[in-house]
């Protein structure tokens, strides 16, 4: 992944761009070959000859070189979007290192997501403008540059010394070409910018580098004029290869955000921390009756749902869908979300906003009015709606946060709020524990266990040591992990109504990381993690789910769920190895500690009802 925080590209190993949207994270593709083919868009740089390749991101920040090393010689490819400037741009430089090797170049713009070919001109010895509509694409180049079956092709030598570039940059077509931009000037601009950012990274013992890199992705998947932080970089990765499981992820949802909180603030990132929850703030703003469970990037709330029926999909994995009809869906857990997030910014010493106090009571006002009803559910289920337990804990929460908050100002409210806290508390356990495993289930009246189910420690819900949350664990275990990874829930089950499976959910199998932690099993949750950061690709990123049979990553690509869980696990684990090797502490306190885990450290967790 490029990015500019605005919008990403993604580059794959042989030189290809193959998806790109302009101007923003969920503008529509002009580079669209990751769902379809060539044909539907897309900018590949390579030696003519067979080579061996190996990339590496330039050390702290976003700028790609891949080193193609052929027989006749060596060539490294830069890859990077420039970062503050008017408007988005690819830059590519092609820089041999050592004999002479020749490379071909050959770019089909296609925008529309892959059916709209563009009127391609040349306005300049070395400018060419590709427009169809209100879209203009401007490439500058050292280049020769020739027109070849509704594409532009380019067949050149570079020696060891010598560079040549291509520039490419978005506008609208009723405005004048951008200006050139100075190469040197923006790539060292570049470098800057993100060395300075992620040289803020805190430190997290042996993983401090792995972290570094994470939080990149997320600044990377950041949209910067508002501060929102899309859930991956694509739409219609498969979570089964061939089957319908095929999202549209380039929104912000509302229940990543205390994670993503935490990984910023453990991180030390507290402008971002705070960024991230003003957009939150400005995205609920509004009838509580009407929040959400994602918005778009800018606080969008309409997210239609459509297919595209001219591309075929990633691997013949269709639909390709655009927009989320999940957004629609009732979901009650984005209330405790929503809560734990501003309690968790407050905590952390994000300065608070005028807006929070009054939206924390009115969306309370409404929770209570509908924490009873079944739900979608935290996976957005498209089946039968159900009483999901992860849904009531949620509940439970919202209203536990603001029952214990700090300087609330009204005692009477505040234990209005725990008297419910306490009877939703009280009705998990009564209906949402197996009677007979004592095991926290999927939904009441269920056999099933489910990988949300994980959190209820690390929310406080009960302490980790609670038996029916060591057996929850287990469960989990032994039920959830055929490969060593931890599924979201038996998708044999249909309860999600869909058909087909589903690989690994890896921001799942990274709670269990830290339920292991929080149970005082160190050894085991090293194990786990020291497997899932194994997983990362070549440069360090993660996709949502993986499949441990065929080794491959599923699912929306690079995905900041997963990114997020790895920042907070890797600083919890790291955290735990540095208390327990304290040799002064006895085995009970350093268990202690363990337990004092990211969100568990709020003063009155797992004491309503417990």
């Amino acid at each position: 992944m490029i990015g500019d925080c605005r919008t990403t590209a993604l580059v794959s190993r042989n030189g290809a761009i193959d998806w790109l949207c302009l101007p923003r994270f969920d503008s529509a593709a002009c580079f669209a070959a990751l769902l379809g083919t060539q044909e539907h868009g897309r900018w590949q740089i390579k030696p003519k000859a067979k080579a061996t390749v190996t990339r590496a991101y330039d050390d702290g920040s976003l700028i790609l070189q891949t080193v193609f090393k052929t027989r006749g010689g060596t060539v490294q490819v830069t890859d990077f979007m420039p970062v503050q400037t008017h408007h988005s741009s690819i830059i590519r430089l092609i820089t041999g290192l050592s004999g002479r090797v020749a490379m071909t170049m050959d770019l089909a713009i296609r925008f529309d997501y892959g059916i709209t070919v563009p009127w391609v001109s040349q306005v300049g010895k070395h400018t060419f403008t590709a427009v169809a509509g209100p879209e203009m694409l401007t490439l500058r180049t050292t280049a020769p540059i020739h027109g070849e079956g509704l594409r532009s092709v380019s067949a050149f030598s570079v020696a060891a010394g010598e560079t040549v570039s291509y520039v490419l940059t978005h506008s609208r077509s009723y405005e004048p070409p951008p200006k050139p931009l100075n190469i040197a000037k923006v790539l060292a601009q570049t470098a800057k910018f993100w060395r300075r950012w992620s040289g803020r990274c805190g430190t997290a013992g042996d993983y401090t580098e792995t972290v570094r890199r994470s939080l990149i992705t997320l600044k990377g998947l950041t949209y910067l004029p508002t501060g929102g932080i899309v859930a991956a970089a694509t739409t219609s990765l498969p979570e089964e290869i061939g089957g319908e499981r095929n999202w549209d992820y380039r929104y912000c949802w509302v229940r990543d955000a205390t994670f993503t909180l935490l990984a910023f603030m453990n991180a030390g990132y507290m402008d971002e921390a705070a960024a991230w929850r003003d957009w939150l703030l400005r995205a609920v703003a509004g009838s509580p009756a009407q929040l959400q469970i994602m918005y778009g990037i800018a606080g969008e709330r309409r997210l239609p749902e459509w297919q595209i029926p001219w591309l075929p999909g990633y691997q013949k994995s269709a639909p390709v869908r655009i927009g989320n009809a999940a957004s629609g869906q009732v979901q009650l857990d984005v209330y405790g979300e929503l809560m734990d997030a501003l309690a968790q910014a407050s905590r952390g010493g994000v300065p608070p906003s005028p807006r929070a106090g009054t939206s924390r009571q009115l969306m309370l006002q409404r929770l209570e009015q509908i924490w009873r009803q079944p739900d979608n559910g935290i996976w957005e289920i498209r089946g039968e709606l159900r009483h999901f337990v992860h849904s009531k804990v949620m509940a439970w929460l919202a209203f536990h946060r603001l029952g214990t908050a700090p300087n609330l100002g009204d005692d009477r409210i505040q234990a209005h709020y725990r008297r419910v806290a306490a009877e939703i508390h009280k009705q998990i356990c009564d209906q949402g524990v197996d009677p007979k495993g004592q095991y926290f289930v999927q939904y009441y009246g269920a056999k099933d266990v489910d990988a949300s189910l994980l959190l209820l420690a690390i929310v406080g819900f009960l302490p980790p040591d609670d038996p029916r949350i060591e057996n929850t664990v287990k469960e989990i275990e032994r039920r959830l992990m055929p490969n060593g990874l931890v599924l979201r829930y038996r998708t044999t089950s249909r309860v999600d109504g869909l058909s087909g499976t589903e690989g690994a959910f890896l921001a799942c199998s990274f709670w269990l990381v830290d339920n292991l932690v929080l149970l005082g099993r160190l050894e085991d949750a090293q194990e786990l993690f020291s497997r899932l950061v194994g997983l990362v690709n070549d440069v360090g990123l993660l996709s949502e789910e993986y499949d441990p049979v065929g080794k491959r990553m599923l699912g929306n690509f690079p995905q900041a769920f997963s990114h997020v869980a790895l920042v907070n696990s890797a600083i919890g684990l790291a955290r735990a190895h540095r208390q327990a090797a304290k040799p002064a502490l006895t085995v009970a306190e350093r268990r202690k500690i363990q337990h004092v885990y990211y969100r568990h450290a709020i003063p009155g967790h797992g004491k309503a009802g417990a």
